[in-house]
């Protein structure tokens, strides 16, 4: 199977450095796709599964000098190079904020990147999601994604019952939160363990995709197989820069604070012997050019590709109504 991809981006214009406080949000547009030639990213997949054998053999301390030199070397080569060289940082960037981010790893229980190996994965793969959505603009704040007109509410859609996968929301109260640790000790795997949805707004197009996979996923599974459940949607850099400090592996930019980004459960559908068949779905849409996925263990992060949001927002108003 191979290595699969994940996403981080952020605001057109000159790349602003590493952890910048947050700048005016330009007028929200449409990104463009990637223009001229467009990298290979099959050869970048399997470039980055290469890189990845040889730093998961230098990860001791005494090794960090013998990092720094393959990291420098392997991310010239031209199957890196091209899909690096083509997001809003550049080569020079995403090289600096990759070292500096294996500079500052340490390995927790929150955190996706498992160790240094895991956390070099999530990165690069995620470049994918930042080269195609270059010149999206970023939501900045918690406020500006509430207010966003981009953005559809999912409580809506699901009391219409127009939505072919789950969620939950993070509680907003002391009680909320006794609530959901009494029911996690009574039935701890009736849920996945998630905190659950900060924001409940989605893009039109991502609630259409997430709409395809979900009815997929139960065509393909067993009669009772829960639903897709989904962890993670859009966020504001603003809460981005919340989960770093609580020791997420939140990379920065982010296809999340662009909008286009979804988490998906994957070790939980482990105990209906079903995570397989989802991973097949995911990986077949990726191969199609539809998704970016990254695995990060617990939930796969996917990022919708630009070249297909006409096709999933023609499906979202026509599967509305609109």
């Amino acid at each position: 199977m191979r290595v699969p991809s994940r996403s981080p981006r952020q605001q057109s214009g000159a790349p602003v450095p590493y952890a910048a406080p947050a700048r005016r949000r330009a007028v929200s547009r449409l990104p463009r796709s990637v223009p001229a030639a467009v990298p290979d990213l099959d050869a970048y997949r399997d470039a980055v599964a290469e890189l990845l054998v040889e730093v998961s053999a230098l990860v001791g301390a005494s090794s960090t000098k013998a990092r720094q030199v393959l990291i420098d070397q392997r991310l010239r080569e031209p199957a890196i190079a091209t899909v690096l060289d083509a997001t809003s940082q550049g080569l020079i960037g995403a090289r600096e904020t990759l070292l500096l981010e294996m500079a500052r790893y340490q390995p927790n229980e929150r955190s996706s990147a498992g160790d240094l190996t895991a956390l070099v994965r999530i990165y690069l793969l995620s470049r994918i999601d930042v080269m195609w959505w270059r010149d999206a603009s970023t939501f900045l704040t918690d406020t500006e994604v509430h207010r966003s007109a981009e953005l559809i509410d999912l409580e809506w859609l699901r009391r219409r019952d127009l939505l072919r996968f789950r969620y939950t929301e993070q509680p907003r109260t002391i009680v909320g939160r006794g609530v959901r640790a009494l029911r996690r000790r009574v039935l701890p795997d009736a849920t996945p363990r998630t905190a659950g949805l900060l924001f409940r707004q989605a893009r039109r197009e991502v609630v259409a995709l997430l709409n395809d996979l979900g009815r997929e996923f139960t065509a393909a599974t067993p009669a009772g197989t829960p639903p897709l459940w989904v962890t993670s949607l859009v966020r504001s850099a603003e809460h981005q820069y919340r989960l770093r400090r609580l020791g997420y592996a939140a990379m920065v930019p982010s296809g999340h604070c662009l909008g286009w980004a979804a988490d998906v459960e994957m070790a939980w559908y482990g105990r209906f012997g079903v995570r397989d068949v989802l991973a097949g779905l995911l990986l077949k849409r990726q191969e199609a050019g539809e998704i970016n996925v990254v695995d990060e263990g617990q939930a796969w992060h996917i990022c919708l590709a630009p070249s297909a949001t006409p096709r999933l927002r023609r499906a979202y108003e026509a599967e509305m109504g609109i």
